[in-house]
């Protein structure tokens, strides 16, 4: 089942509608209803009765996520949503630890009612409780002095830090967003491989897959460091979705011969007429 991801954000956002300036193309985005007139959505493309939204000169119009772009969009507010969960939970392990890192037995009593507490989120994070090293390294913790907790905290305050920026500059959908992330989880790749050699588990492998496909889909689809042919054909790849580029080509290709040019009024009048 294919998802239309343009109208699901128009959906939640409302209809993007724009009038250019320019009169062919203002014309190639409107229709003639029984109802009034109507203007094309910039985002899924349907025609919306009434007044449009915004207005200007094409070159000012918004470019807004169409296609794959929406849809990279999605997954990444997901990795967003995954970093920002992550950084809260060690935020309160944290505090956990400088609040109670004096006391070894009400750290004990803490840790016995935290990770119970813990359990329906990390199902539906699918983490293993049982066998996360997280957990494993905490027990450990319970027995370790006072400083060291300290500096543990202190770590795990830095790294939470460094989630919450990842999380934002993805939620964002920041390009400086899109490289921290790709920089941070990277960062954290080999620790997680030697975690690997130090004991196989579903958890550790799970987590090491997850973090390098999204390394890999990073790259990849946001075309960073350079990949195929890096931010400049990123830049280009969107515009070429966006509707209003679409039109844009479509009266340029009409103007550049002749018989297309005596054509095009034509084809214009039917296409309101129809729409």
């Amino acid at each position: 089942m294919r998802v239309d991801w343009e109208l699901r954000a128009c959906a939640r956002k409302g209809h993007a509608t724009y009038r250019p300036d320019e009169p062919e193309l203002a014309a190639r985005l409107t229709a003639t209803t029984a109802v009034g007139v109507a203007w094309r959505c910039l985002r899924c493309g349907d025609f919306v009765v009434g007044e449009p939204a915004l207005g200007g000169p094409a070159q000012d119009a918004p470019v807004l996520l169409r296609g794959r772009a929406l849809r990279d969009a999605t997954v990444l507010r997901l990795l967003a949503v995954e970093r920002l969960v992550r950084a809260l939970l060690m935020v309160l392990i944290g505090y956990a630890i400088l609040r109670f890192r004096r006391s070894e037995e009400a750290v004990q009593r803490l840790f016995d009612r935290a990770v119970p507490a813990a359990r329906p989120l990390a199902d539906v994070l699918h983490l293993d409780l049982n066998h996360s090293p997280t957990i494993e390294h905490l027990h450990h913790l319970l027995y370790t002095r006072p400083q060291t907790l300290l500096l543990v905290a202190v770590l795990l305050f830095g790294y939470a830090a460094v989630q919450i920026v990842e999380g934002v500059g993805l939620w964002l959908l920041k390009r400086w967003g899109e490289y921290f992330a790709v920089v941070a989880t990277s960062a954290f790749l080999p620790l997680e491989i030697y975690e690997l050699t130090e004991r196989i588990t579903v958890l550790r492998i799970g987590a090491l897959v997850l973090n390098l496909g999204a390394v890999l889909y990073l790259v990849a689809s946001k075309r960073l460091f350079g990949v195929r042919g890096g931010a400049t054909a990123f830049e280009a790849e969107r515009h070429a979705e966006s509707l209003l580029e679409v039109q844009q080509a479509t009266r340029a290709e009409a103007s550049s011969s002749p018989e297309a040019a005596e054509a095009a009024p034509a084809v214009s009048g039917r296409s309101r007429g129809s729409e």
